[in-house]
């Protein structure tokens, strides 16, 4: 896996593009000297991890026969207040539309992602206190 980052050189407009060829825009906060045009960094840190856990939980469900509809995962985290200000608390809500969703099975692909597939959240967690939860919605 590969990334290569360049400075726009206006503000603190950065442009990432990954090794599969797509473009993420970052920029800071006007205070910082950023245009507030994009996401900042640790904004898109935290979005990763969301998707990365997000797709193992709808893939996990899938693969356990389950017919999941929707999933929206809320996250809510804490940073440390002095540098470097890494994670401190992120806590995940999931929400899950589907028909008859199991919810042992719901709490079992959690499980699975934040302990053996979510390289994201093993990475955070060796720094931030991560909790979750979740809901059903019966479609």
């Amino acid at each position: 896996m590969n990334c290569t980052v360049r400075w726009s050189g206006a503000g603190m407009t950065f442009l990432a593009e990954t090794g599969s060829n797509h473009v993420l825009a970052m920029d800071g906060a006007p205070e910082g000297g950023g245009r507030n045009l994009a996401p900042r960094p640790m904004e898109v840190v935290l979005a990763g991890t969301g998707g990365c856990t997000a797709y193992d939980v709808v893939v996990i469900l899938k693969k356990s026969g389950q017919q999941v509809s929707g999933c929206d995962l809320q996250l809510e985290a804490e940073r440390a207040e002095t540098d470097p200000k890494v994670f401190t608390r992120i806590h995940m809500h999931f929400t899950l539309r589907g028909k008859a969703l199991k919810k042992n099975l719901v709490e079992h692909a959690i499980r699975l992602s934040h302990e053996k597939y979510c390289s994201a959240s093993a990475m955070l967690g060796k720094t931030a206190e991560m909790t979750t939860d979740f809901e059903l919605v019966e479609d």
